[in-house]
């Protein structure tokens, strides 16, 4: 390759066969963008007014794939290069392919936008703090690439989305914001359609809706009432026993002249009967007289005391003082 002067002070290009870093047993390498390169390699950067860290491109023309890179040692054969597998994925490399390194300076990173492939990772207990200890082995980051991080032995792919203050940034010694997309497997929960949604919520008012019967209410003082003395009872014979005190009286006497003769047609009439209400009837006597009875009995014996004669001044048998 022909270079300029100034080109030639400050730019490294070479052309190198690539291998997976496992071929030299360094698979530790796989969780970071650090590549082995060739001692020739050092001996032509010492020469050269470069920035460092040392920070290198990494391109494949056939596919029209960039990525970038770190270097850690320059130990590898001459003419061949070893990077991580990843990074081999992402450049559609195979084994033994050639690729083109060159040096560069980047900026460093302000933002980065990050899009994991699955949603599980998400589900660690802080994964920006995983994110953070595992991006300490990363030196750049180029958008459109997908790293790996590694976790409790799972492997976790995650997606450079975007990248800010450039399309690819030096991420070290630098603070840098970090957001996440939604997974690529994730998916929003399906919404119910409308229909099936208005009637399960009209169903739902109708259960909560009270039965449209309407409860009976207590009505105090109605119903058939029933005599303790076992007779048919009838609104116009108490209106009868209201109205006329005679009566009342008069049926009450005649109840008490053949108390005798009826006490046990009463008694298993008031048996067969049911008491609805008073407590008194409750603890009614067969044997004792009914209540009407001697309420009348007491009226008449009241009336017989206002009928006494009254006192009357200087009346009945005269005496003489010398008899």
């Amino acid at each position: 390759m022909a270079f300029s002067d100034d080109d030639q002070d400050t730019t490294f290009e070479q052309i190198y066969r690539c291998y997976p870093v496992s071929f030299i047993e360094k698979s530790n390498l796989e969780k970071g963008d650090k590549i082995i390169m060739p001692p020739s390699a050092l001996d032509r950067l010492a020469s050269l007014h470069i920035d460092y860290p040392m920070l290198f491109q990494l391109s494949n023309p056939s596919a029209g794939k960039v990525t970038h890179c770190g270097v850690l040692e320059f130990v590898s054969d001459e003419g061949m290069i070893y990077i991580p597998y990843w990074m081999m994925e992402n450049m559609l490399l195979q084994e033994g392919d050639t690729v083109c390194v060159r040096n560069t300076s980047l900026a460093k990173g302000t933002y980065v936008k990050l899009q994991p492939h699955t949603k599980d990772f998400l589900d660690i207990t802080n994964p920006k703090a995983i994110l953070e200890t595992s991006l300490r082995n990363y030196s750049c980051l180029t958008t459109g690439d997908t790293i790996m991080v590694a976790y409790n032995s799972k492997k976790y792919y995650i997606d450079i989305v975007e990248t800010k203050p450039s399309p690819a940034v030096s991420i070290i010694e630098t603070d840098c914001e970090v957001d996440f997309a939604a997974p690529l497997d994730y998916k929003e929960p399906e919404k119910p359609a409308p229909c099936a949604l208005s009637k399960r919520k009209h169903s739902e008012v109708e259960d909560d809706e009270p039965p449209t019967t309407k409860v009976p209410q207590f009505s105090p003082f109605t119903g058939s009432g029933r005599r303790l003395d076992g007779k048919p009872s009838s609104s116009t014979q108490s209106a009868d026993q209201t109205s006329s005190p005679n009566k009342k009286q008069k049926q009450s006497n005649d109840e008490t002249e053949g108390s005798d003769s009826k006490s046990l047609n009463t008694t298993s009439r008031r048996h067969s009967g049911k008491l609805v209400f008073g407590s008194n009837a409750a603890k009614f006597d067969t044997q004792r007289p009914l209540p009407k009875a001697s309420e009348n009995i007491t009226k008449q014996d009241s009336s017989q005391k206002q009928e006494a004669p009254k006192f009357q001044a200087f009346t009945g048998k005269k005496y003489s003082l010398n008899s």
